[in-house]
C-alpha cells in the first residue's frame, strides 16, 4: 500500500515483488521510526517547558528507557540488513539461471542510446572490435567472423519472451551509464571495458521505458529505450523481423532508436 502511495510503477518481474517487500518493510519501519520520536519530541516540549523548569538541567534524561529504545532501533535495522537485503542480494548476484535456458543479450551503451545485440540460431556470438565502429554498425560487429553472420543487432528498443529468464551483459562505449527499468526493479551500471551481466524474468505483457541511471551529458535526460516483454510467438515473429532486415555484410540497427 505504501509503495503504491510513494508512486513506485506496477511490478513486470519475477524478482520485484521480493524487492517490493523490502522497500514496504522500509517505508513502514520509517513511518513508525518518525512518528514514535516526533510524538517524544513533543512529549519533551511539553514535559520540560520553561515555564515548569525555569532553570535548564545540563544532565538531561536520565533512566534506561531511552538506551532500550535505541538499542531496538539498531537491532530492527541489523535484522532489515542480515534478514532481507544481503540475502537478496546474494540470491540475485549467484543465483544466474542456466546458460542454456536464458536468453542471451549483450547491451553495449553509448551517448546517447541503447545497442542489443542477439546471437543468431548458432547460439554463439560474434567478434566485436571498436575499430569497426560505424553509423551502420554500432557496436563494431566483425563481419568476417562465422559466428556473426545471423547475430541481430537492435537499437533503442529490445524484446524478450515473458515468462523466460533474460541474462544481459551491459557495457559502454564512452562514459559509464546506467541501465534502469523501474518496473523490472532493475539497474545496473555499464562501464567502459567492462561487461557485468543482470538477470530477470519479465511476468507481465507490455512496453517498458528503459532510462539511464548515471548523469552522463547534455543528452542524459533523452536517453531512453523500450524493454518489450512478449509472447513466445510473437517475440520468435519479432526476431524473424529483424534477421531480415539485417544483413550479413553490415548489421544494420534497424528499431527506432
Amino acid at each position: 500500500m505504501i509503495n503504491t502511495l510513494m508512486g513506485m510503477p506496477p511490478a513486470a518481474s519475477q524478482h520485484a515483488f521480493q524487492i517490493d517487500q523490502m522497500i514496504e518493510f522500509c517505508h513502514w519501519f520509517m513511518l513508525i521510526l518518525f512518528v514514535g520520536w516526533f510524538a517524544f519530541y513533543c512529549y519533551l516540549l511539553w514535559r520540560f517547558r520553561a515555564s515548569k523548569n525555569p532553570k535548564a538541567s545540563y544532565y538531561g534524561a536520565e533512566g534506561t528507557v531511552f538506551k532500550h529504545l535505541e538499542f531496538t532501533v539498531v537491532l530492527v535495522e541489523a535484522v532489515l540488513l542480515l534478514g532481507f537485503a544481503l540475502p537478496l542480494w546474494f540470491q540475485r548476484t549467484s543465483g544466474f539461471p542456466d546458460e542454456k535456458s536464458a536468453l542471451q543479450v549483450h547491451l553495449v551503451a553509448q551517448a546517447f542510446g541503447w545497442n542489443y545485440h542477439y546471437p543468431g540460431a548458432d547460439g554463439v556470438f560474434g567478434k566485436k572490435s571498436m575499430n569497426l565502429v560505424s553509423q551502420t554498425n554500432p557496436i563494431g560487429l566483425d563481419s568476417s567472423d562465422p559466428h556473426a553472420k545471423d547475430d541481430i543487432i537492435s537499437q533503442g528498443e529490445m524484446a524478450v519472451p515473458i515468462g523466460q529468464a533474460v541474462v544481459l551483459n551491459i557495457t559502454s562505449k564512452d562514459v559509464i551509464h546506467n541501465f534502469a527499468v523501474p518496473e523490472f526493479r532493475t539497474a545496473k551500471d555499464a562501464i567502459p571495458g567492462t561487461r557485468i551481466p543482470i538477470w530477470f524474468v519479465g511476468t507481465r505483457e507490455g512496453e517498458y521505458t528503459v532510462i539511464c541511471g548515471q548523469l552522463c551529458g547534455k543528452g542524459h535526460a533523452s536517453m531512453k529505450s523500450v524493454v518489450k516483454v512478449l509472447s513466445a510467438e510473437d517475440f520468435k515473429t519479432w526476431q524473424a523481423d529483424l534477421k531480415t532486415a539485417n544483413t550479413a555484410a553490415e548489421p544494420k540497427a534497424i528499431a527506432k532508436q
